[in-house]
């Protein structure tokens, strides 16, 4: 699909899910990509840690993509580059912290050498064919949040990527109202906006707010030791931190490695310039028990970060009775039951959980209604297109834009081809699109025979079945319930497929072995009520 004189939209990830976002302008023959992110793997892939959006379109389409331009650093925009960047093989495009987090998972792929990452300074201008671009810095969670500026033949683009509005933000110089008012009377076509939080009656909030609220909360504390779990990227939640350290007299301890990498990072592009000196754990632990804050990474549960050890006690950090884990992020949906799991560990423990409901520890990175509001009235666009929310928020936002005054809104979702211009804007047509996983070493389709079998070998549990054609036959299961039960069940299985053989000595191979199948699965039913997958295996010659 080229496009032709036409300026053509289309996402590939993000638009009708929260994460994994991949979306592509088409003008004049060329493709641009706007982020290649990717998600996390949730209970429907048992086994895979990560999910890419599938990009066959593109990839089929690779000569004529241009460019990919990545407007922040957070994995769900940048988290699928070292897999797929290679293969594509046009030059990135990020500013310098995204730039050098890239850098560093480009490098640790090997594959630094073989993909060209341009680092845009002071968010001068380029251009990609037929789309000339700009960044322009908006708030959010982490440094340098940017939306696109993208001008082409067929009329100006927004798109916001992740954003907020942050009279405090605390790292950055956001865009102001005056500078964003100044795009909106330049004309723009079509504003391509978060939809994350459309359905928050209230903005969002301050980092400057989180401050004065940690602040509060970790000076109430006095005697005990106090640890903090946040988003690793949120540059101006560790320089929150760090100022609160100083200011309450304790040491700071960072734990998890991603934490120190993005410090590092922050640092040498001159963020986190009085960021205080940081102990290592057996030097916090060393320390009386209110001379210590300690940041950790493991807020959304995950099992491998510091905090879950922590709270498993397998960690050099140890918390003890009255000690406060202050959870300073929001509970990403989908992560409710690791994230209440850990939280339980912790109150086993006596240690004292404060989370963002009981205390001003936390703010969003998307915008709420006056906040998009706001940004309705500055950009003034002709069209409004939601992206970056499940199908609900889309839809909701679609409608507040339009109650909002702008003229169109265009519903899509992924795969979806949208027409901008010229002419009415909306779908005209359908590209392929869907998920892989990284299952192992190996991408493969999200919905392939491997990740189906293992789902219902989850289900189910699993029977292998070995014989030979003169009727010795050995079976055992894997996931049944029959812990007391399975020697019985065992025995009799075996019984049963082996008067299958006889039955079926004439049969072709093939009847043989689905004989075999039902008649070990039947005694599996019987005997669990299970239906599980069924493993033959004849030995002998037919």
């Amino acid at each position: 699909m080229i496009p032709g004189k036409e300026l053509i939209f289309c996402a590939l990830g993000g638009s009708g899910e929260i994460g994994m976002n991949v979306n592509l302008y088409g003008c004049q023959g060329k493709w641009l990509m706007v982020d290649l992110g990717m998600t996390f793997g949730m209970n429907e892939y048992p086994g895979v840690d990560l999910v890419f959006a599938d990009l066959e379109f593109i990839e089929s389409e690779r000569e004529n993509l241009l460019g990919i331009v990545l407007t922040h650093a957070h994995e769900d925009h940048i988290g699928a580059v070292p897999y797929f960047a290679q293969d594509l093989g046009v030059p990135i495009y990020a500013t310098p912290f995204t730039a050098k987090l890239v850098a560093a998972k480009l490098e640790e792929a090997g594959i630094a050498g073989e993909v060209e990452l341009i680092v845009v300074q002071d968010e001068e201008p380029f251009d990609l064919g037929p789309f000339g671009i700009r960044y322009v810095p908006l708030a959010h969670s982490i440094a340098e949040g940017n939306a696109l500026v993208i001008d082409t033949p067929y009329g100006r683009i927004f798109h916001t990527g992740d954003w907020k509005l942050d009279e405090a933000p605390q790292v950055g110089v956001p865009a102001t109202e005056e500078e964003l008012r100044a795009i909106g009377d330049e004309g723009v076509l079509a504003l391509v906006c978060d939809s994350t939080n459309v359905f928050n009656p209230k903005a969002s909030g301050s980092e400057g707010a989180v401050y004065e609220g940690l602040l509060q909360e970790i000076s109430r504390h006095e005697g005990r030791r106090v640890l903090v779990t946040t988003f690793a990227s949120n540059v101006a939640r560790l320089q929150t931190l760090g100022a609160i350290a100083v200011k309450t007299g304790r040491q700071l301890c960072v734990a998890g490695r991603s934490l120190d990498r993005i410090i590092g990072v922050a640092k040498s592009c001159g963020y986190l310039p009085d960021f205080p000196e940081v102990i290592d754990a057996d030097e916090a632990m060393d320390l009386p028990r209110d001379d210590v804050l300690i940041v950790a990474t493991g807020g959304q549960g995950e099992a491998r970060a510091a905090l879950a050890r922590i709270a498993d006690g397998n960690h050099a950090i140890k918390l003890d009775k009255g000690d406060v884990v202050l959870f300073s992020s929001r509970q990403i949906p989908g992560n409710e039951i690791p994230i209440g799991r850990i939280q339980n560990r912790l109150a086993e423990a006596g240690v004292k959980v404060v989370t963002d409901r009981q205390s001003m520890i936390h703010v969003s990175g998307h915008p709420g209604r006056p906040e998009l509001e706001a940004l309705y009235s500055w950009i003034r666009p002709e069209v409004l297109m939601p992206v970056h929310g499940e199908v609900r928020h889309m839809k909701e936002q679609a409608a507040f834009g339009r109650s909002c005054g702008i003229p169109k809104a265009v519903f899509q979702k992924n795969g979806d081809l949208v027409r901008l211009a010229p002419g009415h804007p909306g779908k005209f047509g359908e590209v392929h699109s869907g998920r892989l996983i990284l299952d192992g070493d190996i991408i493969a389709p999200a919905d392939g025979e491997a990740m189906v079998m293992r789902r219902r070998i989850s289900y189910q549990g699993v029977v292998s079945v070995a014989a030979t054609l003169n009727g010795k036959v050995k079976v055992s299961a894997v996931g049944l319930p029959l812990d007391e039960d399975y020697a019985d069940f065992v025995a009799e299985a075996e019984e049963d497929v082996a008067k299958a053989l006889q039955r079926t000595r004439k049969a072709t191979p093939e009847d043989r072995h689905e004989a075999v199948r039902l008649a070990t699965r039947r005694a599996a039913t019987r005997w669990s009520g299970k239906k599980p997958q069924v493993q033959v295996l004849i030995l002998g010659n037919d």
